[in-house]
């Protein structure tokens, strides 16, 4: 008896989110995609879109949270290439550290391309930073990343 009054306890809790969620569920078309949960409190009871905006609107505010992701989503990425985008329009600033942890999340044969050619452009220079910053920059506007 006690088995299944734990077991219903646990459904209840998820279902009222009251417990966090690393993943997306099975099936999810990103669900190799996880995170921390530590880092980020996300209620199981969201839907995944509602995740995902969260976990953007997290590395809207502190870039260095994209660490603790394994295989982002493209949107995932393209919130960072943001940052890094808002980082070099500022005189002196240096987004060198965000550009290694896109490099980084790209060690994943998993990790989704979020602009055609960036893999092969981050294997081409060997994961350098100066590297990527030079492809971004060289990339059309239509795909809001970095202007060179």
């Amino acid at each position: 008896m006690l088995p299944l009054f734990m077991q219903a306890l646990a459904w209840i809790s998820r279902v009222c989110g009251f417990e966090t969620v690393d993943s997306f569920p099975p099936g999810h078309p990103h669900a190799r995609t996880y995170w921390n949960g530590a880092y980020f409190d996300i209620a199981s009871d969201l839907k995944p879109e509602e995740i995902e905006r969260s976990i953007c609107e997290r590395i809207f505010n502190t870039p260095t949270i994209f660490v603790r992701i394994a295989n982002p989503t493209p949107a995932m990425q393209r919130a960072l290439l943001s940052v890094i985008e808002a980082r070099m329009r500022r005189p002196g600033a240096n987004p060198n550290d965000l550009v290694a942890m896109l490099v980084n999340a790209y060690r994943s044969p998993h990790t989704p391309d979020v602009i055609p050619g960036l893999r092969a452009a981050i294997v081409a220079c060997d994961g350098d930073a100066r590297g990527v910053m030079d492809f971004l920059g060289a990339m059309p506007a239509a795909f809001n990343v970095i202007e060179a």
